[in-house]
C-alpha cells in the first residue's frame, strides 16, 4: 500500500539548541533507514503560509497499523503534527496505463 503523509514540526519552547540538533540527526538517520527499507520513497519540504515548512512524503507498508507503528518510531515523533492519507490505483496512471 501506499500513503501520502505530511509533517508539520513543532518543537517546544525552551527545547535546548543541543537536543533539537540531535534529534534532527536522529530523524535524517531514521528517514535514510525508512529509504533503505523500501518504506520511504519520496520526501519533499513545502512551505505553509506563515512561518515554517512541512514534508510531504510518500510512503509504503504493508498497512496502515504498520506505517503508523513506523512513524510512532520516528525521533522527531512527538514533535510532529502527521496527516496520513491512503492512496489507491487509479486506471489513468501513467505508471500503470501500458499494462
Amino acid at each position: 500500500m501506499e500513503f501520502l503523509v505530511e509533517f508539520e514540526i513543532e518543537v517546544p519552547a525552551g527545547t535546548a539548541r543541543a537536543e533539537v540538533d540531535q534529534r534532527y540527526r536522529a530523524e535524517s538517520a531514521a528517514a535514510g533507514k525508512l529509504a533503505k527499507n523500501g518504506h520511504l520513497v519520496r520526501l519533499w519540504r513545502r512551505p505553509l503560509v506563515g512561518d515554517g515548512t512541512t514534508a510531504v512524503g510518500l510512503y509504503r507498508a504493508n498497512s496502515q497499523s504498520e506505517l503508523d507503528d513506523l512513524l510512532a518510531a520516528l525521533p522527531l515523533a512527538d514533535w510532529l503534527r502527521i496527516t496520513v492519507t491512503p492512496l489507491a490505483g487509479h486506471r489513468n496512471d501513467p505508471a500503470t496505463a501500458s499494462r
